[in-house]
């Protein structure tokens, strides 16, 4: 039989306490405990059966029970968060976008490899079933060379209420570009950067336009044009202004086109 993976999960905020919800349902992994400087996130945790809680994530990391953690931090904690895990052995799952700037996810890159651990950032569109099969679909080849994708990723982002049961409003660090490393590209692009990659490759030259409707010092929608080496040409369009979220990815091949698409009101 193999042995169960115990996991540790850092942050209890919005995204975290998707992850708490679903390691309960983990018939692989344990969720042995958690950390959070929220007291009453903590409780929640504990509520959940989630055995130790730590005020400190420093304390997590040096419980020898704990094999792998999953960090649903903000952007700007990322590195130090990761790096600490990784110098004490624990394999790691991160939140998107690895880190905020290039600088840190390369030395988070550089700490996993100096200690040997594995590292996974969450993006969950690889795993989306549709995607798959669209995937699947395109490398079976009815619809020839795939041309032109169009991949979307608009809605509301951190102009509206969030939170699971009472709406809590966006946290401040939302709002401020040297903590988040951007707006809508960095958050939504990202996810539709790494699916076009999954996609088709190497990325061979990428120009971007940023747009400011809100006029915060950081971009609230984008237009992002990357040439894979594979031929392809994809249009990344994001934004943060919708109401009504529209996800998806559109391929257009010399014999057929194909779509995934997500709709729901925000």
């Amino acid at each position: 039989k193999t042995k169960k993976i115990n996991l540790g999960l850092i942050g209890l905020g919005y995204v975290g306490k998707f992850h708490l919800r679903n390691c309960l349902e983990l018939e692989s992994a344990d969720l042995v405990a958690a950390a959070d400087i929220s007291k009453r996130a903590l409780k929640l945790a504990k509520k959940s059966g989630v055995k130790q809680t730590f005020t400190d994530y420093h304390q997590l990391l040096k419980q020898p029970a704990v094999d792998a953690v999953i960090i649903a931090l903000p952007t700007h904690l990322h590195a130090s968060c990761a790096i600490s895990a990784a110098e004490q052995g624990k394999h790691v799952f991160l939140e998107k976008p690895i880190a905020g700037n290039l600088e840190e996810g390369e030395k988070i890159l550089s700490a996993a490899r100096k200690n040997n651990v594995k590292l996974m950032v969450g993006y969950p569109s690889r795993f989306e079933s549709s995607y798959l099969d669209l995937k699947k679909k395109m490398e079976s080849g009815v619809l020839g060379d795939i041309q032109t994708a169009h991949a979307v990723n608009i809605a509301a982002g951190p102009f509206f209420h969030r939170g699971i049961g009472i709406p809590r409003p966006v946290p401040e660090w939302w709002f401020k570009k040297e903590l988040t490393g951007g707006g809508a590209l960095i958050d939504l692009g990202s996810h539709m950067i790494n699916l076009t990659r999954w996609y088709f490759g190497e990325v061979n030259n990428v120009k971007a336009y940023l747009g400011y409707r809100f006029n915060f010092d950081f971009e609230d929608h984008a237009i992002c044009i990357i040439n894979f080496k594979s031929g392809t040409t994809a249009i990344i369009n994001v934004g943060w202004f919708s109401q009504k979220a529209r996800v998806g990815i559109e391929l257009f091949g010399t014999v057929a086109h194909a779509s995934s698409y997500h709709s729901s009101s925000s």
